[in-house]
């Protein structure tokens, strides 16, 4: 699609899908329209073109409307340059040359069958109102000032010129139109690319892909303006039919400056002239769309002309005219405080392709020429985008090479993909802490008025590289640490020091407290300690406290905790083989127990018992010659049969453990219940964690959905007819309240709990998770586990679990200086009150996010401050704090605040935001609410931040150019927009995982990381360079590997050399490669030694051990391998990021009119 592209209008999202007969297609994330025509108008997806075929030529997708292939572009402003507004640039700019030719021109004939829904689809757009609208006066303005008002689903939808007598009619109307350039070369071929044609006008010149001169992109010493897609909806009245309209050639600019937009044409969006004009062919290397600074090419485009979006009821013209404006006019209203929520559907149903697309246009004829085969919907050129990879690679060449100094307030860290060292001077280091701004507003309103929500993701035991130093930990002897007598902060580099350093002043409520004699030091002639440098909680943002026994429970020191290992011996963990293995496993693994840095051995003891329908404790006293087993069968009333040798240390205790994990496998081999209980294990380790009066954590090892009658038994209640109602939210909330009243009890004894599920059907993790979730444990699922293929990942994630580093009995709390507050929290934790983050267990993977509120304003001068106090048990049975300190600063400017945004955050905080929303409200909802929120953060940008330009231009701060594609993701992830293979379980799994992942796992989550394994270098150990995720980056004579954290992909392409093959896989064709690989095999050569080394790179950079697929192109797995290809369009109806963009576009134009 030409970047000037009319946002198309969508039939309503919803039709089920050619491949899925009778399975529901979610509306977009809700319910479908009611009275919604079926085929009323095409997707939000491209001109129309004269549309006659019922059945969709070879290479279309019904539904998606731009061709996906890279067909010829036409990319021509609209009318008005795109202003350089330029507000200073946070990451540096792109200039690495100029943008890649779009690959793969055209659909390769023989397109295998599936094709046409590989995508699945999305279509944007409400369906037409039956009666006309009022047509506005033609004169009004665009007013980037005036307060939006809400548009109802009917008003918005606005004809202008005679209105069509009908469909047929209107179709005709704008099929005349093609969006030309005045550069002409042969037509196109008609029917690239995967979508109907739409029906909405193409707009005005088109930017022209050839190397036309049109713009100059900016230079990299400039800094990069704001990213500006500008899309050619038309804002002005479409000719009528058979009038042609000039296009007007911008001339290349005086760096620096947008031209105003020429008064010839029809406003700032002039219709070429209907004749079918042709486009010239695309290019390799395009001058970026709507740049006017001098320099050279740049790959990374940071303006980019695509459709304005027409008005809520996409598909007819909306906007009046606007001849001749010079410009938007100067607002004339005080901007708004924030937008109000505008409930539009136009993005909202989500539909299947239609296979009988276009059965309401039958040959439509050309206006203004001869009538002949329809051209091919135009589409964004993707290489003209915002690309992920190009804004990673940018960041790690400019800020990869230098440490990163945490000495200055309110500095924004290079990106999570970037590979850099850190220098605690003052502020905690990002890996401990990232914000959504590093810049945050001075008062509520601004706040309000900007949507960005302020929120801080924390990881307060998060491990470090070996390069860089632990937290010191600072020992204050008896009287503990030093704090504020008044706000309880603890000492930190931000408190001030008065009256010669007998006092200080309290940074976070100002209130001043004596220093204890203890701890009094003279000030130098600067006001600083004179022992500033010798003392942690003075110098560094991240410090560990001894705490004394008053922040003990029961005022006594604890005992070291212990770890109990409970393992379902039911008909099924046993015949998988599950049992064995994790019994001949623990034999070794207890060896490596954690220990504090210098211990000679762990600490802490260890506990076996087994179960199935009733319970099994094993007495393993050292003292004994062979293990003893109690049974205990009244489940309904849970008691420990036994404490002194239930838990023992491992070294004392070696040869009856031993004895004891060889016998269990023999003892149930010949078991034939098939019933377990869930609920009553849980009570057994909290019961023996209680009687041995220390904290702990409980490896529990389960298998299928506890039925057997016993406290907390559960129904199996899957019902996939529930998608896309009301109740769906069901789904993701616990069947009963006893989990969490037993999690609380959990909490209360420091009594952690790690799930390993081994499901072959419905287990329900939303409920069995709800005690792990509320315990600060983990959960680990492997469904259909089989012993050759998943025993690796098992092993390899149980290992890491036992092992890493967790603090216990764990309480945490953020404070934060006057101005601001903690007011919402996101994790695996439980809270009893409004301020403290209580988890039995935290380990170095967990994050807790936090959101910030106004309750007064801020101070430009003195900035923002947040500590974060974690109180723990170490895993020595040691009572510590650890402090983190972050200062940030205040603005009283906007484009402060747009400036200095992290993207990788925001999106980290938003999924976590509509993950939990999807407990309350139904999906649709939820997915609204983001788009709405999104839309009136960039609108906010638009309105208040970018110099004036034409609406026609989709203008993105230069922080946050990622948001759409990011935010795409988001929602077309499995829990917000599941496909049809996706089940309950992997809902409410994926949605308790991504609710503690860092920022670095969120965005290889949501974006995955796609490398051309055929280009790597096996002579040097950096990674081959990451492509963007879409088929069409795919050439079928290569070999790419993805990966989200949770598994990793190899891709083989049919045609791939044979002697690759040879080299990787040990087989000698294509046709020989075994998908049911689990790991790659072993061969001596250097293409399969650094195939396997980026593998095991990658698998030591993840906190979970990723599951290795082998997938050859056209075999059936492909389906699920495409389904990370974000970019596209998803087979369960998600948008690809060219609509999703367009998209976007229509929803900012929308707020701002």
């Amino acid at each position: 699609m030409s970047v000037n592209q009319q946002a198309h209008t969508g039939p309503p999202y919803g039709q089920p899908q050619p491949g899925y007969q009778g399975y529901q297609q979610p509306a977009y994330g809700g319910q479908s329209l009611p009275g919604v025509p079926q085929l009323q108008y095409g997707a939000y997806n491209g001109p129309m073109p004269g549309y006659q075929q019922p059945v969709p030529p070879q290479g279309y997708f019904p539904s998606l409307g731009f061709p996906s292939k890279g067909s010829p572009v036409s990319l021509n402003s609209d009318t008005s340059s795109l202003a350089p507004n330029f507000i200073g640039s946070l990451r540096a700019p792109p200039t690495s040359g100029a943008p890649p030719p779009a690959s793969g021109a055209s659909h390769p004939s023989g397109h295998p069958a599936y094709s046409q829904f590989e995508h699945g689809d999305v279509q944007n757009g409400i369906p037409a109102s039956a009666t006309p609208m009022q047509r506005p006066p033609a004169s009004q303005p665009f007013l980037p000032g005036s307060a939006p008002t809400p548009v109802s689903q009917t008003s918005a939808f606005q004809q202008y010129g005679p209105p069509p007598a009908s469909v047929q009619q209107l179709s005709n109307h704008m099929a005349g139109m093609t969006i030309g350039s005045a550069t002409a070369s042969a037509p196109p071929p008609a029917g690239l690319g995967y979508g109907p044609p739409t029906s909405v006008p193409p707009v005005s010149g088109s930017f022209s892909a050839t190397g036309s001169g049109l713009y100059t992109p900016y230079s990299a010493s400039q800094g990069p303006p704001p990213t500006s897609v500008s899309q050619g909806l038309p804002l002005a009245q479409p000719p009528f039919p058979g009038q042609t309209v000039s296009t007007q050639r911008l001339p290349t600019q005086v760096p620096g400056f947008a031209p105003p937009p020429p008064s010839t044409g029809v406003g700032p969006s002039s219709y070429p002239p209907t004749t079918g004009a042709p486009r010239p062919p695309a290019m390799p290397g395009p001058p970026l769309p709507g740049q006017t600074l001098a320099g050279p090419p740049s790959s990374q485009p940071n303006h980019v002309s695509s459709p304005p979006p027409p008005s809520a009821m996409s598909g007819l013209h909306p906007g009046p005219p606007m001849s001749g404006l010079q410009g938007p006019p100067p607002p004339t209203h005080p901007p708004q405080p924030g937008y109000q929520m505008q409930q539009n559907g136009s993005f909202g149903q989500v539909r299947g392709p239609q296979p009988n697309y276009g059965g309401a246009y039958p040959g439509t004829p050309n206006y203004g020429s001869p009538p002949g085969p329809p051209p091919p919907p135009k589409r964004l050129d993707p290489d003209s985008i915002p690309s992920p990879i190009q804004v990673i690679e940018d960041d790690r060449s400019n800020r990869g090479s230098e440490p990163f100094v945490t000495g200055v307030r309110g500095q924004v860290p290079p990106l999570v993909t970037t590979n850099f060292l850190v220098k605690d001077q003052g502020n905690a280091s990002p890996r401990y802490i990232r914000c959504t701004s590093y810049n945050i507003p001075c008062t509520s309103d601004m706040a309000k008025q900007s949507q960005v929500p302020l929120a801080a993701v924390i990881k307060p035991l998060a491990a470090l590289p070996p390069e860089e130093t632990l937290p010191y930990l600072v020992d204050h002897g008896e009287s503990g640490p030093v704090r504020c007598n008044r706000c309880k902060a603890y000492m930190c580099p931000f408190m001030q020091f008065i009256e010669g350093g007998r006092r200080f002043q309290c940074c976070f409520c100002s209130c001043v407290t004596e220093v204890p004699p203890h701890y009094f030091q003279h000030l130098d002639h600067t006001g600083k300690r004179v022992d500033f440098y010798d003392r942690p909680e003075l110098s560094l943002g991240s410090y560990e406290f001894l705490a004394t026994v008053d922040y003990c429970k029961n005022n006594k020191f604890p005992s070291p905790p212990a770890f109990i290992f409970m393992i379902d011996v039911s008909y099924n963990a046993v015949k998988s083989g599950l049992v064995r293995l994790i019994c001949e496993e623990l034999k070794s693994l207890l060896d490596y127990l954690p220990r504090e840095g210098n211990m000679e051995e762990s600490a802490i003891r260890v506990g076996f018992v087994t179960y199935n329908k009733v319970l099994h404790f094993y007495n393993v006293k050292s003292s004994l010659a062979q293990p003893q087993m109690m049974v205990v069968s009244d489940v309904a009333d849970m008691f420990v049969p036994l404490l002194d040798g239930f838990l023992v240390n491992v070294n004392e205790s070696r040869t009856v453990i031993t004895s004891l994990l060889d016998q269990i496998p023999e003892m149930f081999a010949d078991t034939r219940e098939t019933e377990t209980v869930f609920a009553p294990v849980i009570q057994a380790g909290l019961e023996a964690l209680k009687a041995a009066e220390c904290a702990g954590k409980l490896f529990i090892f389960h298998t299928s959905l506890p039925i057997a009658e016993a406290p907390g038994k559960l129904k199996n209640r899957d019902d996939r007819k529930l998608i896309n109602t009301d109740k769906e939210k069901t789904l993701f909330q616990p069947q009963t309240s006893f989990y969490n009243n037993l999690a609380k009890d959990c909490v209360a004894q420091g009594c952690c709990v790690d799930l390993f599920l081994f499901p072959n059907q419905y287990l329900d993790v939303a409920t069995l998770g709800v005690v792990p979730y509320q315990t600060g444990g983990s959960i680990y699922k492997y469904a259909y586990f089989q012993l050759e293929t998943d025993q690796d990942r098992f092993l390899n994630d149980l290992r890491r679990d036992v092992q890493k580093e967790v603090g216990f009995d764990a309480v945490m709390r953020v404070r934060t200086s006057t101005g601001i507050r903690a007011t919402d929290f996101f994790g695996a934790f439980y809270m009893s009150n409004t301020t403290d983050v209580e988890m039995a267990g935290l380990d170095c993977d967990k994050t807790i996010t936090v959101e910030f509120k106004h309750d007064d304003k801020l101070s430009e001068d003195s900035g923002a401050l947040l500590q974060c106090a974690l109180l723990y048990t170490s895993c020595a049975g040691q009572r510590r704090l650890r402090i983190h300190n972050l200062s940030l600063n205040c603005c009283t400017q906007l484009a402060d605040l747009y400036r200095n945004c992290e993207t990788d955050t925001l999106i980290n905080y938003l999924a976590k935001y509509a993950y939990r929303g999807v407990l309350s409200s139904p999906v649709k909802t939820v997915r609204d609410a983001l788009i709405n929120q999104c839309a009136q953060i960039l609108a906010c940008y638009r309105k208040n931040c970018a110099s004036p330009s034409s609406a026609g231009q989709l203008i993105l701060p230069e922080c946050m150019k990622l948001l759409p594609v990011y935010l795409n993701c988001v929602l077309k992830s499995d829990v917000l927009q599941p496909g049809p293979e996706v089940t309950t379980d992997d809902r409410a799994y994926i949605r308790q995982l991504v609710t503690s992942m860092d920022v670095a796992e969120t965005n290889v989550f949501f974006y995955p990381r796609l490398l051309p394994l055929t280009k790597a270098d096996v002579d040097s150990d950096s990674l081959p360079a990451a492509i963007r995720n879409s088929e069409e980056r795919l050439s079928k004579g290569d070999i790419y590997l993805l990966e989200n954290g949770l598994n990793i992909f190899v891709w083989v392409g049919v045609s791939v050399q044979q002697s690759l093959i040879q080299n990787l896989f040990g087989v000698s064709s294509f046709g020989q490669i075994s998908n049911t690989l689990s790991a790659l095999p072993i061969l001596e050569n250097p293409f399969s030694k650094k195939v396997r080394s980026i593998v095991d790179m990658l698998q030591r950079q993840r906190s979970r051990y990723m599951k290795l697929i082998i997938v050859k192109q056209e075999d059936k797995l492909e389906m699920l391998f495409k389904h990370f290809l974000v970019e596209d369009k998803s087979l369960s109806g998600g948008a690809s990021y060219v609509d999703f963009l367009c998209h976007m576009h229509k929803e900012i134009r929308q707020l701002l009119s």
